[in-house]
């Protein structure tokens, strides 16, 4: 039963103390260390203060023992600093989330934060960076030191931490606090209190960019001002203003904490601690739109030294150093709950190109989650996928999943045609990380939609879309939906740019398919395609089947393509009798091989079975066709005849000019750029995009795939059924003529 209250009270922390990463003997009572809570792993930061006389730490988590413990007049200090910190709430200063004493230890625990001065140190940070953090610490010293009653006295940069932070206000808006200035003007304008150590000490940082105020040992009201010499350790006397070496009375509440902050800037620009109080008339490395109000700040008289309000009134002025775009996108992100639709949708659509001059860290950990909270509560339609893609580069893939793929998955759900044209053009960039099972669940129901769109331009980005989404799709959404909207667009769309891209689209995906689905489908598609009034529609028919040669049986390449091909040769097209003729040569010379040695069947029949999802090596014959229809989509010059969308269309060419004449030998050996994959295949100005009018052959692709549905597993009929049939029927008819 003794042993019950002899039970040491560390055991039952709920925090694991990692490593140590920060010590300041000299100017600090506390040592930093990582933490994490062992409830659900939350990363914490743990400040640990030590007695000399109270032996080993005993800590959890084995990491808040060493050496440079503290004595009984220090080990006060450190509670009354959590007794302070737990009552004094501010977005501005240090958020307390729990603390454990007993009379050996006090551990305090804060949001993760890091030192200023080491984070200072890690990277170069742009001046706007800065400008951000000191005027979060001033709003807080102006808040102590007029509303609060209290004096913070210990302002500096290493208790400024590193850290995150967002408030939904009650109205469920969402609201970002500054840092540094806010902390001061909090303090010493709201709060009534001094901080009486202002310096670069007693400020953190956390991730997100934001300045933490902390290092509130001797804070105090300002009716009851600190003792001389009080200060927590003696190194810390350096930041003493003049007036306390007399002893004299301070003639205004805050005139001690702007001569910290006027510390607290040197160390800032400067990247060092203060040694000496005389070093401070150095400017050299103040920026110069700072200069003057610094030097009110370290003035000799402390009368003439401003009241963190007139500070911040000063330099938010438009043109001053807090006017910046990085202080007025964080600001405007901290009254988005009371601006208008307008000026919310005007403010996110300029977002995007500012983001590439502010710093990586405040997108992603700052202007992200503030997109986001604030999209959950209000929706800001197409216009977040611009900064929302933008910041999702600077992110690793588990980031991306966290923050981005939830809310694009839901946007996919959306009726504004404009946010479904910008997502389809993400598709690319977006697929690889959205995992199979929210593909097939979530993004497919509503993606599909988009073949049936009245809008061409929607109909033509989802085709172009299943290429990315091919692998991850299922069976049934793959093999027979898709193959379904395929075949009618295939053959009944009115543009003939989404018809060519229909064809390359299900070339590029045909390793993809299921083997049975492949025999049954891809001549009839490609045998289609050879038939459409739109050139470029023949020849992707052409490139496809060259390009998939690998799938076809040999009795199939001379039954059925070869006769397709032949009667390609006097097209009245020359683009396509060129390519005709290149690819029959090579359909021969496979079946020739074959007559000349049957043993090779087997091999060029290999892959006919291959679902891999990965296209072998193509015959040398056939290379040329593989480049070309992998390299690039058809351009589409869209018509329009339905109802326009609300976003703006490609504007339509002229539609009754002959083809152009072809540059070079062969469509197959045209250049082309890998770069731009949606660039021409070949050029598409002056073809007639006409609406397919003829019906001879062209339904049998989508009985094929009608057929498919209903035969499940079971297995697939026989290839070329319909077609087989259908020539019987014509041989009857032609005999049945020759008789008449």
């Amino acid at each position: 039963m003794w042993g019950l209250f002899s039970r040491d009270p560390t055991s039952h922390f709920q925090y694991e103390i990692g490593d140590e990463v920060w010590r300041e003997e000299s100017r600090c009572i506390w040592r930093l260390h990582k933490g994490k809570k062992k409830q659900n792993g939350e990363e914490v930061s743990v400040f640990i203060c030590e007695s000399t006389t109270g032996g080993g730490s005993g800590g959890s988590g084995g990491g808040a023992g060493g050496g440079g413990g503290a004595s009984g007049g220090v080990m006060d200090l450190a509670r009354a600093a959590v007794k302070k910190l737990k009552t004094l709430r501010h977005p501005c200063v240090l958020t307390f989330m729990d603390s454990l004493e007993n009379e050996r230890l006090v551990y305090l625990v804060t949001e993760p934060v890091t030192p200023l001065m080491c984070w200072l140190r890690q990277n170069t940070h742009p001046t706007p960076a800065l400008a951000w953090g000191l005027l979060q610490i001033t709003k807080a010293l102006a808040f102590l030191n007029n509303e609060g009653g209290l004096t913070h006295h210990t302002v500096n940069s290493i208790y400024y931490y590193y850290y995150y932070i967002i408030y939904l206000n009650n109205e469920g808006g969402l609201t970002l606090f500054f840092t540094l200035q806010k902390a001061l003007a909090f303090l010493n304008n709201e709060g009534g209190l001094t901080h009486h150590t202002v310096n670069s000490i007693s400020v953190f940082v956390t991730q997100a960019g934001d300045w933490k105020l902390s290092g509130v040992e001797c804070c105090s009201s300002v009716a009851t001002p600190p003792t001389p010499g009080s200060r927590p350790v003696p190194a810390l006397q350096v930041y003493s203003p003049p007036e306390a070496s007399t002893n004299s009375t301070p003639s205004n509440k805050w005139s001690s904490d702007m001569w910290g902050l006027g510390c607290l800037v040197w160390e800032t620009f400067n990247t060092t601690t203060l040694t000496e109080s005389t070093t401070l008339r150095d400017t050299t490395k103040i920026p110069p739109g700072l200069v003057e109000t610094y030097t009110r700040l370290v003035g000799a008289s402390a009368r003439c030294r401003p009241n963190p309000k007139d500070v911040l009134a000063t330099l938010t002025k438009k043109g001053a150093f807090f006017h910046n775009d990085l202080i007025l996108t964080l600001t405007f992100l901290e009254e988005l709950h009371i601006k208008d639709d307008t000026e919310k949708t005007r403010f996110v659509s300029d977002l995007s190109g500012k983001l590439d001059e502010f710093p990586d860290y405040i997108s992603k950990y700052k202007i992200l989650p503030s997109l986001l909270a604030a999209h959950s509560l209000s929706g800001f339609g197409a216009v977040i996928l611009g900064p929302l893609f933008k910041i999702g580069t600077l992110l690793n893939d588990c980031e991306y999943q966290q923050h981005i793929v939830p809310c694009v998955v839901t946007l996919f759900s959306s009726s504004d045609r404009n946010t479904r044209l910008k997502l389809l053009q993400q598709i690319p960039s977006l697929c690889q990380h959205i995992t199979t099972n929210t593909v097939n669940k979530e993004v497919f129901p509503h993606l599909v939609s988009g073949f049936v769109d009245t809008n061409a331009t929607i109909r033509e980005h989802t085709v172009k879309s299943i290429l990315y989404l091919a692998d991850k799709l299922n069976y049934n959404n793959l093999n027979i939906d898709v193959l379904n909207h395929f075949a009618r667009l295939q053959s009944r769309d009115d543009q003939g740019g989404i018809r060519t891209n229909t064809t390359v689209c299900l070339g590029k995906v045909a390793s993809h398919l299921h083997p049975d689905v492949r025999q049954k489908c891809l001549v009839s598609a490609f045998t289609r395609a050879t038939k459409d009034p739109f050139p470029p529609a023949r020849v992707a028919g052409i490139m496809a089947m060259a390009a998939t040669q690998q799938y076809y049986p040999i009795d199939v390449t001379a039954k059925r393509i070869l006769p397709t091909l032949c009667l390609l040769t006097v097209d009245s097209d020359n683009n396509v009798r060129e390519s005709a003729f290149k690819v029959i040569k090579g359909f021969l010379s496979k079946l020739e091989k074959v007559s000349q040695d049957p043993i090779l069947k087997e091999e060029m029949e290999r892959e006919i079975r291959n679902q891999s999802g990965v296209v072998g090596a193509p015959s040398s014959w056939a290379g040329w066709a593989v480049g070309a229809l992998a390299s690039k989509f058809y351009k589409s010059n869209i018509t329009h005849s339905t109802t326009h969308s609300k976003f703006e269309d490609p504007p339509t060419g002229p539609t009754t000019r002959p083809p152009p004449a072809p540059t070079t030998g062969s469509w197959g050996q045209t250049s082309v750029d890998s770069k731009d994959f949606f660039d021409t295949l070949i050029p598409s100005q002056g073809y007639t995009t006409t609406t397919t009018t003829t019906t001879e052959g062209w339904d049998d692709w989508e009985n094929d795939v009608k057929n498919i549905g209903g035969i499940g597993n079971s297995g697939l009929s026989d290839i070329g059924k319909t077609d087989d049939a259908k020539r019987e029927r014509e041989k009857r008819e032609g005999l049945r003529d020759r008789r008449t």
